[in-house]
């Protein structure tokens, strides 16, 4: 079969199957779990990679699921990703008793994923192809929940926060070549493909600030935390300048907890907050600026700190090669005028962790109303984010395969990788 005939074929068959793809991603949507405990989407995936994948795993951080497909050849291995979990937004009409819900779009992913499993697999054109696809419903990918997370920690149940972050830990990124995923793009209605993009890091903080309580209307014989996490913030606000514009630095503290009773001097106060920044540098940058500020705003009120930072995610940089070839099949499937370039994106995803040591690409599409994490997000284009989108993954897996693996060879050829495997995992124990 020619590539042409090949990627027609995956089309087809997915055209075939849309209605089982778009109630896989509906019935996930109705059911939305936090991560690191995403049971039953985890079981959904499982009972189509059991049906239809050469090799299934599962159980891997802690929620993951892992199958694959395996071509004539071994000589290049894509996967697919699709993260499962959910975000709370109570605000959003989806959210369940618990104000969870799907405000992300992540049930579109796995439902594409599956989507493209079907197409590749019932098409039978993975006999054609020179490689495997691997597909990976991955837990966790927003960092939230953390005294949960905390816990599996604690339990040596993960070392990463993130899901993606787990799974380079647990070896399941090892039999991988390069990896790739869609991801809803909030408020955007129209069938456009944003590609090379680019995504923040940030380090994540808890601050304790601890004074010395006395009766409210002593505070003389008393040390005031809450004034030392007052001037903290200050003291944030004044580095702000001394950042550059090109390292994007964001630092958003909020008060966890500002005392306990009015008529007592706080003597502990909480804060968290993140510093995201466009580089590992840059946010060492910030993170330096902010503990600077919290020890100096200790040091006038005469109180003292705790300060623990926990590894949050590095930048997404998206690969330029692979991201061609994906490219190229948007053209084909969704027409040129469909791509928008170098989209920045400020927030942060743990596959920007990936992406430093392997090729990866993250482009976003539209087909939904309403901002990313808010009330009013939902999908407004099913064929867009569920259909589309499958065919789009799997042509471009068949793309990467086809004639000797080619095209994955040369991506895998000119791939850089930021760090190793190891230094990776020295840097995420800290």
């Amino acid at each position: 079969m020619t590539l042409d005939e090949i990627k027609k074929c995956v089309c087809e068959t997915i055209d075939k199957h849309s209605e089982k793809i778009i109630a896989a991603g509906e019935k996930i949507l109705q059911h939305p779990e936090m991560g690191y405990k995403e049971i039953n989407t985890s079981l959904i995936i499982e009972k189509m990679f059991n049906d239809m994948c050469d090799n299934t795993k599962k159980g891997i951080a802690v929620t993951g699921i892992k199958g694959s497909l395996y071509g004539k050849n071994n000589l290049a291995n894509i996967c697919i990703i699709g993260e499962m979990d959910a975000i709370k937004c109570r605000e959003n009409k989806r959210a369940d008793v618990d104000g969870v819900c799907h405000a992300c779009g992540h049930n579109t992913q796995v439902a594409m994923m599956l989507g493209a499993l079907i197409g590749l697999k019932k098409s039978g054109v993975m006999e054609e192809l020179d490689g495997n696809v691997t597909f990976l419903g991955a837990p966790a990918e927003e960092f939230v929940d953390l005294a949960y997370r905390g816990t599996l920690k604690k339990e040596k149940k993960i070392i990463g926060y993130g899901g993606k972050q787990e799974l380079i830990y647990e070896n399941e990124f090892d039999d991988v070549d390069m990896a790739m995923m869609i991801h809803a793009k909030g408020s955007v209605a129209d069938r456009k493909v944003y590609v090379r993009g680019h995504n923040l890091g940030f380090v994540a903080k808890n601050i304790v600030f601890r004074g010395k309580a006395v009766h409210g209307s002593k505070p003389f014989d008393g040390i005031n935390a809450l004034n030392a996490a007052s001037l903290a913030i200050l003291g944030i606000h004044s580095n702000r300048e001394t950042f550059r514009d090109e390292d994007k630095i964001r630092i958003h503290p909020i008060i966890t907890k500002g005392g306990d009773v009015v008529n007592t001097v706080p003597d502990e106060v909480k804060m968290e907050t993140y510093v995201r920044g466009a580089s590992a540098d840059a946010i060492k940058k910030g993170n330096a600026a902010v503990n600077r500020s919290v020890k100096g705003a200790c040091d006038i009120i005469g109180a003292n700190c705790e300060i623990e930072d926990i590894q949050g995610y590095l930048p997404l940089h998206e690969d330029e090669n692979l991201s061609a070839v994906f490219e190229q099949v948007v053209k084909e499937l969704a027409g040129e005028d469909a791509l928008v370039y170098g989209d920045e994106i400020t927030g942060s995803t743990d596959i920007g962790d990936l992406s430093c040591i392997m090729p990866v690409i993250q482009p976003s599409i539209g087909g939904f109303a309403g901002e990313l994490h808010s009330g009013e997000f939902e999908i407004t284009d099913k064929y867009t984010a569920y259909i589309l989108t499958s065919k789009i993954l799997a042509c471009t897996a068949c793309e990467l395969l086809y004639n000797k693996a080619e095209k994955a060879k040369s991506v895998m050829k000119n791939f850089v990788p930021a760090m190793t495997k190891n230094e990776y995992i020295e840097y995420l124990k800290g």
